[in-house]
């Protein structure tokens, strides 16, 4: 399921590792880059190009929030909720990102623009608060902010 292209990637990774099972983590990046996402039938086929378990795999892409195991919106966004982001007023950017998205946290919406995920730190406390579209991060965020950067998006 993999690509040819990506298949050879695999193929040089696992010789940076002693047993194949230990890339698993940067072929599951490879296969959300191809795909968008690591759907159940790409977690299967992993665990058989690696040597474990689907079980393994799906627990190990259901614990990390950088891999989805649904399919997402054209925009993917992160709001941080994190301590320094939510003393700044995260929960506010939050409601700003549902208002103008029309969906609620952890979900996409209708027209399958925009899905919203919440994380828990990006590491960018300075910015706070703060969130990310795809991987650009928008720092120093008001809930004003927020909206018109969403807006130019619809």
């Amino acid at each position: 399921m993999l690509n040819q292209e990506n298949l050879q990637k695999a193929e040089s990774i696992f010789k940076k590792y002693p047993e194949k099972k230990a890339a698993l983590l940067p072929i599951l990046w490879i296969a959300q880059e191809q795909e968008g996402w690591i759907s159940q039938e790409m977690m299967k086929y992993i665990g058989d190009l690696v040597g474990i378990p689907y079980a393994h795999v799906m627990g190990v892409v259901t614990f990390y929030t950088m891999y989805n195991d649904k399919k997402l919106g054209k925009f993917h966004i992160e709001v941080c909720t994190n301590v320094s982001c939510l003393l700044r007023g995260s929960d506010k950017i939050l409601s700003a990102v549902e208002k103008v998205c029309g969906t609620k946290l952890g979900s996409t919406s209708s027209d399958g623009k925009f899905t919203i995920s919440e994380v828990e730190c990006m590491g960018a406390c300075g910015g706070a608060p703060m969130l990310a579209i795809g991987e650009e991060y928008h720092e120093h965020l008001t809930p004003e902010k927020t909206e018109q950067l969403l807006s130019i998006l619809k």
